[in-house]
Formats: structure tokens, sequence, C-alpha cells
């Protein structure tokens, strides 16, 4: 996950967190131009000790004639008295003892949180045309939720808090009259559940759990749909909604239930829809929490497809098909951009998702971008993207070679002069799919066999020097790997077998097994292709054994609980037979 994203604002709009104070007091204030802040303060240092009204300066002629009044309005004596009762309340707040943050403060907290609710609400109903009679109440009200602050830092107190009812009642705020206090009751929310707090799983559950039963989600649904965001201020409560979902999506079975609610997906697909001059924020915020949503759970990515999202990517990313995504239009676009590719490679993997990726022409599209689309973005986005939808798919097999891709694949593999990397990773994985599931002697088959042998097996012996260069990275891991398994007993060894194992993905495994498949294909199917890799082998003094060691280490691999699992088996015993 990255690293929390800060509100974007301009200058004069940045919002300070508020923080309570080390005698136990909160202030909250917008940074502007000066640094004010409300409330009494110790003087710093380098200060005179002189506060309360200031005086005129000396040429000032703010006085009357007899010298009376001062700028401020007060007379000389009074001002003396004032600066005295000054003095002494600074004393007394450096010298009050810290306020201990317990069960027993955030009942006392509790209960005046509640009383200030019903307050407002009682006057808010008697006057509710005269906004002068109850607008004190809200802004206690206000003051009440930027208090709670300082539970982030005592998340301990989370489900006190839940048991006390006061998490439901923050919730219940949402649906206030006043978008103002919905919003600020939203922000609390967010910092309460932000992953930077740390709290244990089970606290930072009973809050979440409490605030989801309180119909947390339901009430964003609502908020979303009326805040404004050519308002700052709304702009503002869309972006602290926005980052409490990607709180709440940080575990597993409250992602499902984001993912479960039709409204708030629907909300964000027509978020990240939504005509901008430029990409802002929130449309970024909004596609990154979808990204998040389907890379949880097939539930969510089931979701999704059933709401016609799959489509609704392929419009975001299709204005990019000639060009990469401009940051000096909008520092969030390229973001907006890799996590619509996130969201689209994420579905794709369902069959579902494969059928509505045809149905939406996206092996066109993504064609095009690898022919013609930004080499930074959007080529290798949309590269990874075809070979994630091309894995398990006859039918996109055979649509990347009726829609003429076989030139612009091979065109990019001839052409890529990173040998180790994910283009190539992805090109190998695109071939390895189309070999195994184009069907045998059909002419989709027959012309992609044909590439590979023409121009004198140019592609074979570039395949074959790719894998050596895999090999030789893998041996260094394996050479390490066994160094360290020989100091370690047989508990240790099998604690660390997943470390070992992700070491070895790091330098490439799965690449280089992927390029032996396909040569293994290709020994399989081509007699010209058999003598070739057996001859480009031969350099090294190196026969098809060392395919055939590469292929009986996935048979181990696979898993024969599915039926997935069961025929790739099936498929790499086969190929196993002919490395002889």
């Amino acid at each position: 996950m990255p690293s929390k994203r800060k509100l974007d604002l301009p200058p004069a709009e940045i919002y300070k967190s508020a923080k309570l104070a080390s005698n136990g007091s909160r202030h909250a204030h917008v940074e502007e131009n000066d640094d004010l802040e409300a409330g009494p303060a110790p003087p710093p240092e380098d200060d005179d000790g002189d506060y309360g009204p200031s005086a005129p300066p000396d040429d000032d002629d703010g006085d009357d004639e007899e010298g009376r009044f001062f700028g401020g309005g007060i007379t000389e004596t009074e001002k003396e008295v004032l600066d005295f009762m000054d003095s002494n309340q600074q004393s007394s707040v450096i010298d009050a003892a810290p306020e201990t943050i317990d069960a027993s403060w955030l009942k006392k907290t509790a209960l005046s949180f509640e009383k200030k609710i019903s307050r407002n609400a009682e006057l808010r109903a008697k006057f509710e045309s005269e906004p002068s009679k109850f607008i004190d109440s809200e802004a206690d009200l206000d003051s009440a939720i930027k208090s709670l602050s300082i539970l982030s830092d005592h998340p301990d107190l989370y489900p006190t808090f839940a048991k006390l009812g006061s998490a439901a009642s923050l919730v219940s705020l949402l649906a206030h009259e006043n978008t103002d206090v919905a919003i600020g009751a939203v922000e609390i929310l967010s910092e309460l559940t932000d992953q930077d707090v740390s709290a244990s799983e089970s606290d930072w559950s009973s809050l979440v759990n409490s605030c989801l039963e309180a119909d947390l989600l339901g009430l964003l649904v609502s908020n979303f749909s009326r805040l404004n965001e050519t308002n700052d201020s709304d702009r503002e409560g869309v972006y602290h909604a926005l980052s409490l979902l990607e709180n709440l999506c940080s575990s597993p079975p409250t992602c499902d239930k984001i993912g479960a609610d039709n409204s708030l997906i629907q909300y964000l697909l027509t978020r990240i829809s939504l005509p901008e001059p430029q990409i802002s924020q929130n449309k970024q915020y909004s596609a990154e929490i979808l990204a998040i949503l389907v890379s949880s759970s097939f539930l969510n990515r089931k979701q999704l497809i059933s709401l016609n999202a799959i489509d609704t990517l392929l419009q975001q990313i299709a204005p990019y098909r000639k060009r990469d995504p401009d940051k000096t239009s909008s520092a969030f676009e390229p973001e907006f951009v890799r996590n619509s590719f996130e969201c689209l490679s994420s579905l794709v993997a369902s069959p579902d998702g494969k059928t509505a990726f045809v149905e939406a022409e996206g092996v066109e599209l993504c064609l095009i971008m690898l022919k013609s689309g930004g080499a930074k973005i959007i080529k290798p986005s949309s590269l990874r993207l075809l070979d994630h939808a091309c894995s398990f798919s006859p039918e996109i097999a055979a649509k990347i070679v009726t829609e003429g891709g076989l030139k612009t694949l091979f065109t990019m593999f001839m052409k890529n002069k990173t040998a180790i990397g994910s283009t190539t990773e992805h090109l190998v994985g695109v071939f390895s799919s189309m070999l195994r599931f184009l069907p045998g002697e059909s002419a989709e088959r027959i012309r992609t066999l044909a590439k590979f042998v023409e121009k004198e097996y140019e592609k074979l012996g570039k395949l074959v020097l790719l894998r050596r260069e895999y090999a030789a990275r893998l041996e260094v891991i394996d050479r390490s790997v066994a160094e360290e398994r020989q100091g370690l007993d047989k508990e240790e060894r099998e604690e660390r077998e997943d470390e070992f194992f992700s070491r070895r993905l790091d330098a490439g495994l799965f690449c280089l097994q992927s390029i032996d498949v396909v040569l293994a294909w290709l020994v399989a199917e081509d007699d010209g292709a058999r003598r070739k890799i057996k001859e480009l082998l031969g350099d090294r003094d190196e026969d098809f054994g060392v395919l055939k060691g590469t292929i009986e280490e996935q048979i181990e691999g696979v898993d024969e609980q599915t039926e997935e699992g069961r025929e790739t088996k099936e498929m790499l015993s086969t190929l196993a037979r002919f490395l002889v």
C-alpha cells in the first residue's frame, strides 16, 4: 500500500490537523499567512511577555486629547490589569498537570459530546428558521467533534468509545443538515481509522464494526450525492470520505462489504467517468479505491464486472491510446491512468471479465496502444493488461491474431533492448498463452508458429539468449539459498521456504519457466525449430535436459485441487515427454 497521501490544496487553504496540547487543550486553526493559534499559550523565549491588545506605535494619533484610550479602546490602567490577569492565567496553564486520557476521561468526553449533539438538535428543531439562535450550539458541536481527534493517540480506548455508543453517534452526524458538521465527522473518522494509528486489530475492528452497524457506508453515499465539488469545502469533504474508504479497505472482510454496496461502487464508477478539464485529486483517488477493491477479492471483481466496470474503465484510458498522460497538465493524471489499468488487469483475470473485455473491444484498444501509445506508461500498461487477459483465454489469444497483433508483439520483442524486465516477461507470457490455448491446426496457431520460425529462426535465438540471462541470475540466488540452508535445521528451513521462493521469483524464475514452456512447445510442434533450439543450446554444452528440469519443477508446484491446476499439469507433462 502506498504511503498516505495528503490533500492537495492551495497554500492558503491547507488544513492543519489539531492535536491535544500538553495541558489538555486542543487548538484547531487554518494555517494562513500568519501563525495564529487559538487559546492561551506560554510565551516564546524571545518574547517580551506583553499580551492582550497591542499599543499603537509612537506616532499613532489614536488616543484622545487626554490620552485615556489606546487603539484597543481601553484605558492604560485597565490594560495593566488585563496584562496582570493574562500573565497569571498563562502561569497557571504552564503549571497545570496534563489531563490523563483514560476510560474515565472518555466517559466524561462522550457524555459532553452526546449533550452537544442533543442540544444542537433541540435548538435546530425549535428555531429552524432562525439560524442565529442555534449557530453557537453548532460551533460547540463542531469543537466537540474535533476534540475526538486525541483518540487516535489512544486506540486502546476504541472499544470503550464504541461501547458507549459514541462511535455510532459520530457516524449519525454524517446526516447532519449542516454539511460542514458532516464533513468534520468524516474527517475525524478518517483520522481514527488511519493506517498510521498504532491500533491493534481487535481495537480497530471494534470501532469500525460499530461504525458499519450505524450505516456508515449508506451515509457516505448520501454525502457523496449532496456534496458539490465546485465548492472547496465540499471537495475536501469528498476527499476525506475517500480517505476513510481507503482505511476501511485495509481489512479484507470490510473491503468485501464495501465491494458489495452497489450504490457506493456505482458512485466510484460515476466519479471516475466525470469529465474534467484536468484530472483532479478526487477522480484519481476514486480510481485508486476501485483498484484496491478489485485486487482484494474475487467477489469484488465479480461485482464490478456486473456493473459494466470494464467498459467504463476502457473509456477512461481510451484517450491515451496514442500518448502518455501529461503530468504537467495534472499531477494526478499519470496515477489515474495507472490505477485504471490496474483495475482492468485484475478484472480480466476471471472468465466473465475476459468476456466483457472482448465485448468492449479491449483487445483492439490494447493493440493500438502497443503500436502507437506512449513508451513510459501506456505501452507497458497495455502489454501487462493483454498478458493478464490472454491467460486461459482461447478467444483472446485468437483475437490477438485476427486483429493483426502478431506483427506488433514480435516487433516489440525483437526491438526490446532491455533483456531483463517486465516488457520481456509480459511478451513471453502472451506467447506462452497463445501457444497453449490456440486450437491445434487452426489458422491462428499456424500463423503464430510461422512468426517464430521466420527469418532463419531469429526469434528462437533471442529466446535462448534470454533464457541464459535469466538462468544465470537465478543460479546466483540458488547458490546463496543453498549455502543458507546448510546452516539451518529442518524447522528453520521450513519457516524460510517462502522467503527463499520469493527471492527466486525476484531473480526471474517465473519468466525463465515461461521461456522454457515456449521453447518446449516449439520443440514439440516444429522439426526445424527442434533442430535449431538443440543447436543453440549446444553452444553452451546444454541440451533439452535444462528445459525439462525447469518444466518438471513447475509440475511439482502445480495445485492439483483445481481443474485449472490439473489441466496445467497434464500440459506440462506432455511437453516434458518431447524433451528427450
